[in-house]
């Protein structure tokens, strides 16, 4: 007996094509190009989401840094600092403070210039 492949074949097809939907001519409308595109998106996507990691972790290094040279130190000096005076906040919390409440921050520079180096 013959197996027709037709509804699980539309399902597929219908799938890649819902993903590739946005895309530009041929590589949202012709099914080999759709999915070249969709394996290729789905790399990117990927990779991105680490990438997204390191570029917030850039970001609050950059805000940390300016904010410490403001108030007289170095960032590197800061952050051994804070390791020393035990005091466990982290970069992105850091630098939302140093924004948003910069007299929070001065306190916490001035715990870290006081503790010995």
């Amino acid at each position: 007996m013959r197996v027709r492949v037709g509804k699980a074949r539309r399902r597929s097809k219908k799938r890649l094509f819902r993903e590739a939907r946005g895309n530009v001519g041929g590589r949202g409308r012709l099914l080999r190009t759709v999915k070249e595109t969709v394996v290729r998106s789905r790399a990117y996507a990927y990779r991105d989401r680490r990438v997204r990691k390191r570029m917030f972790r850039r970001l609050w290094i950059t805000r940390l840094t300016a904010a410490c040279r403001e108030r007289g130190i170095s960032y590197s000096a800061f952050i051994h600092g804070l390791q020393a005076a035990h005091i466990e906040l982290n970069r992105k919390t850091l630098s939302e403070l140093a924004i948003s409440d910069p007299h929070v921050f001065d306190e916490v520079v001035d715990a870290v210039k006081s503790v010995p180096a």
